[in-house]
């Protein structure tokens, strides 16, 4: 019953939406009203509060370390299945009619807990496709996709694994994303739209 613990607990610390929870606090108005009505911290930055949305890619993946960390505390060999609970959580939580964020920061946040030196890669990763394109949602899906590629050069096939369902998982929650990469109106980083 190992595994379902791990995966129960990666789910309920996923499922905290911290943006929704920073952005109510702090007069922000509800974030499910915003922008693409996600509860991510790109959102979260559409509200004008950069402090805000720095906190919650923070706890964004501040909850998935936490997750992988605590499954590997008490239920080691599970961590992976936390890792999983925890994304699946943030991107369908209970409490928000499994409406949640795109999981890009919670996937982060597991990856630094399984394996930190592949998730430097898939950081630079990152820094280079947002530098390249100047859109948010190329980055991400180039470093969500670019973890389990690294995670299998580095020699971690089960983090591989685990990184593959994450990515499949964030691509998914990126279709509208995607959409309109297609369509060549997906705004850049910076622009008004």
């Amino acid at each position: 019953m190992e595994w379902l613990y791990a995966l129960g607990l990666g789910y309920l610390l996923g499922s905290v939406p911290f943006g929704l929870i920073l952005t109510r606090l702090f007069g922000a108005g509800d974030l499910r009203q915003i922008g693409s009505g996600s509860i991510g911290a790109t959102n979260v930055l559409r509200t004008g509060r950069k402090g805000l949305a720095a906190a919650t890619v923070l706890l964004d993946a501040g909850k998935g370390v936490v997750a992988v960390l605590l499954a590997a505390q008490l239920w080691p060999g599970t961590e992976g299945l936390a890792a999983i609970g925890a994304i699946v959580g943030h991107c369908f939580p209970v409490w928000l009619r499994f409406n949640g964020g795109k999981g890009f920061a919670t996937a982060a946040g597991v990856l630094g807990a399984l394996a930190w030196p592949v998730m430097l890669v898939c950081a630079a990763v990152w820094a280079a496709a947002l530098a390249l394109s100047r859109i948010s949602s190329v980055s991400s899906l180039s470093a969500t996709l670019a973890a389990p590629v690294a995670a299998a050069l580095f020699g971690l096939p089960e983090v591989a694994k685990v990184m593959a369902v994450v990515a499949l998982i964030v691509v998914f929650q990126h279709r509208a994303n995607i959409g309109r990469l297609r369509a060549g109106t997906e705004p850049r980083v910076g622009s008004k739209g």
